[in-house]
C-alpha cells in the first residue's frame, strides 16, 4: 500500500516549493509554462487519487522537464499506484540518475521492490534512505521489514529497536521486535512485545492477532488467546480474515479449560526503552587523493515520506606506485550488512511475517500476521508438539579455478599512463563504463603495471563484474604477491562470486601476512557468521577486531552479535 505523497529531500524540497510557488503565480496570471504546469497538475491529481490522469500529466512533465528528478519521482509514484511497476522502477531510477541525493526516490524504489518481493534490493534502498534520514522511524521500520523477510532477524531487531527509540510506543516497531524474537525462538519475549504494542495501540490488528496466536500455539493459554481473538474480531472495520478467526474461536471455546483463568504474559515494561543506536554511516572516499569522510546527517523531514539504485558506490583508487586498499570491507560498502546471525543457528518457528506501514492518515492494517493455527482442532491443536531441531548440513560451495598467471612483462607505460589518467577522470564523472574500458586498455598496454591491474579489478568488483575482477586481482597479485590490499580485494571478489571456501583461504593469507589487519579479521568473521555458519570461529574473529580496533565503526554491530550469540 502506498503511503501519502510528500515533498522531496531537503535541498530538493526547497527547490520544489519555489517551483510550485512560481508555478501557482504563473497559473494565476493565466500563462503557466507547460512543464511546471504539468508537474503541478500531476501532483494535485496524485493527491486526489486520480492515478491514471496523474500518469498522463506527469509523463508530460518528465518529457518537458527531462532532467528534473522531482518530476521523475512523482511520475514513479503515479505509475506504481496505477500498477505499472516496471515503468515505475525506471522512473525512480531516472530520478536518482539526475539527483543521487533525492533520498525519497530511494524510499519509493524500496517500497516498489518490496511489492515485487525483491527483498535484497529493497533492503539496499532503505539502507540508503536511513543513512540520510537516520532520525525518521519510517525508514527504519521499512528496513526492518525487508531484513525480516530476508531472514536477518538480528539486523531486523536492531532496525526496529532504532525506530522505537525514535518513536516511543510505536506499534509497528514493537510488533516487529516481537516477530524478530519469535523467529529466534524467544516466544515469551515475543509475547511481551506484542502485548506492549496492544497496550499502547489497542486497535493495531497485527499485534492483537500475533499475540493471540502465540498464546494459543506456544504458551497454551487458551483463555488469554480467546480474549485477544475476540478483540481482534471487534475491530472496525472488520479484518479480512474474520471468518477464519471466528471459526478458530469457536473451536477454542469448546476445548477443555478455555474458560479458565490463566496468567497472561506481562507487557514488556521496558519495551519502549529498547534502543540500539543505528550503525555509523560508511566512510566514502571520492578518489585516491580524498580522505575518507562521513556524510553529514540531515534533519528529519517534517512529514512522513511516500515510497522512496543503490547509494553511490565507494571508490578508492591508487595513484601510480602506491597501494591503497579498496573501501569494500563488509559493513562499509553499499549493500553490505554488518555482522549478522548465522543462518541455521536456531529453529525458525514461523516464516517471516508481513505488515504494512501505518503512517500519516493511513490506518493500521491486518495483513501478514502470524499464521493461524491449523483448523483440525482436537487435543493436538491445544498442545501442539514441540518442533524438533534438525541440524543443517554443512554448506557446500563451488571452488574457484585459479588462473595462476605468471608475472607479465613490461609494456608501453607511457601510453598506459594516458589511458589510466583518462579512466580516473571518467570515473570521477561517473562514466563507469568508459572508465572500465580505459582501465582495461591500460592493462593491455602495460600488463606489468600493478596500479592499472588493481584499479581495473576494483572497478569491475564494484560493477558486479566478478570474472573480470578476479582476473585483474590475480594479475595484480602476480605482479606483487605480497600486496595484502590486492589479496584482500581478491578475497572479497571470491566471496561475492560464491567461492566462499576460497575467500576464506585468501583472507587467511592476508591475516598470516598481517596479523593486526582488523579489516581482514572483520571480513573473515562475517564469512564465518553468514556464509559458513560457524559462530565459534566468527566469535574469535570478531573479538580480535575489537581488540585491535576498539573504535571500529562496526564495533557496536559486533557487540550486538556477540551478545546474541553467546559461546
Amino acid at each position: 500500500m502506498l503511503t501519502p505523497t510528500a515533498m522531496p529531500a531537503k535541498k530538493n524540497r526547497l527547490y520544489a516549493q519555489i517551483l510550485i510557488v512560481v508555478t501557482l503565480t504563473v497559473v494565476a496570471a493565466g500563462c503557466a509554462p507547460p512543464g511546471p504546469g504539468a508537474l503541478l497538475k500531476g501532483k494535485k491529481l496524485l493527491d486526489r487519487g486520480d492515478y491514471a490522469e496523474a500518469v498522463s500529466e506527469l509523463k508530460t512533465a518528465t518529457t518537458l522537464l527531462a532532467t528534473n528528478a522531482v518530476a521523475w519521482d512523482y511520475y514513479g509514484v503515479a505509475l506504481q499506484h496505477a500498477g505499472e511497476l516496471a515503468d515505475a522502477e525506471a522512473a525512480y531510477l531516472n530520478a536518482l540518475h539526475f539527483d543521487r541525493d533525492l533520498v525519497e526516490a530511494h524510499y519509493n524504489l524500496g517500497c516498489l521492490y518490496m511489492e515485487e518481493d525483491k527483498y535484497g534490493e529493497a533492503r539496499t534502498e532503505f539502507t540508503a534512505y536511513t543513512l540520510r534520514r537516520s532520525n525518521t522511524p519510517e525508514g527504519w521500520l521499512k528496513l526492518g521489514d525487508a531484513q525480516l523477510r530476508e531472514g536477518d532477524d538480528l539486523l531486523a531487531e536492531r532496525s526496529f529497536s532504532t525506530a522505537l527509540s525514535l518513536s516511543q510506543d510505536n506499534a509497528e516497531a514493537l510488533n516487529g521486535l516481537g516477530l524478530a524474537r519469535m523467529h529466534r525462538g524467544k516466544t515469551h519475549d515475543a509475547a511481551e512485545f506484542f502485548a506492549a504494542a496492544v497496550q499502547h495501540h489497542p486497535d493495531f490488528g497485527p499485534a492483537l492477532l500475533n499475540l493471540a496466536t502465540v498464546e494459543a500455539e506456544y504458551l497454551h493459554d487458551n483463555h488469554a488467546a480467546l480474549e485477544n481473538y475476540r478483540k481482534y474480531l471487534a475491530l472496525t472495520p472488520p479484518p479480512g480474515d474474520a471468518d477464519a478467526v471466528t471459526a478458530l474461536v469457536r473451536k477454542l471455546e469448546q476445548m477443555p479449560g478455555a474458560a479458565l483463568s490463566a496468567p497472561k504474559p506481562k507487557p514488556a515494561q521496558n519495551a519502549t526503552s529498547v534502543s540500539l543506536e543505528p550503525a555509523p554511516e560508511p566512510r566514502v572516499s571520492r578518489s585516491e587523493t580524498t580522505a575518507a569522510n562521513t556524510e553529514p546527517r540531515e534533519n528529519p523531514p517534517s512529514e512522513p515520506r511516500r515510497y522512496i539504485s543503490n547509494p553511490p558506490p565507494e571508490v578508492v583508487r591508487v595513484a601510480p606506485e602506491q597501494e591503497v586498499a579498496t573501501a569494500g570491507q563488509p559493513g562499509e560498502t553499499e549493500g553490505a550488512a554488518p555482522p549478522g546471525e548465522s543462518r541455521g543457528m536456531g529453529y525458525r518457528l514461523n516464516p517471516a511475517q508481513r505488515f504494512n506501514s501505518a503512517t500519516g492518515q493511513e490506518a493500521y492494517t491486518d495483513t501478514g500476521v502470524t499464521p493461524l493455527p491449523p483448523e483440525n482442532g482436537g487435543p493436538a491443536a491445544a498442545a501442539p508438539p514441540k518442533p524438533k531441531i534438525i541440524p543443517r548440513a554443512a554448506p557446500v560451495f563451488p571452488r574457484y579455478l585459479y588462473l595462476s598467471p605468471r608475472k607479465p612483462g613490461a609494456g608501453d607505460r607511457k601510453a598506459a599512463t594516458r589511458a589510466f589518467a583518462q579512466a580516473q577522470e571518467d570515473e570521477q564523472g561517473r562514466d563507469l563504463a568508459g572508465a572500465m574500458s580505459l582501465y582495461e586498455k591500460a592493462t593491455q598496454l602495460d600488463p606489468s603495471w600493478f596500479e592499472a591491474q588493481y584499479n581495473y579489478g576494483v572497478l569491475a568488483y564494484e560493477r558486479g563484474d566478478y570474472p573480470r575482477a578476479l582476473m585483474a586481482d590475480e594479475m595484480a597479485l602476480a605482479i606483487k604477491p605480497g600486496s595484502t590490499e590486492a589479496r584482500y580485494n581478491f578475497a572479497l571478489a571470491l566471496r561475492s562470486a560464491g567461492y566462499v571456501t576460497d575467500a576464506e583461504r585468501e583472507l587467511g593469507k592476508v591475516i598470516a601476512a598481517d596479523p593486526d589487519n582488523a579489516r581482514a579479521h572483520l571480513a573473515l568473521g562475517n564469512l564465518y557468521a553468514q556464509q559458513l555458519e560457524d559462530p565459534g570461529r566468527a566469535r574469535t574473529q570478531y573479538l580480535k577486531v575489537l581488540a585491535l580496533d576498539p573504535g571500529n565503526p562496526r564495533a557496536a554491530d559486533i557487540e550486538f552479535w556477540l551478545s546474541a550469540n553467546p559461546p
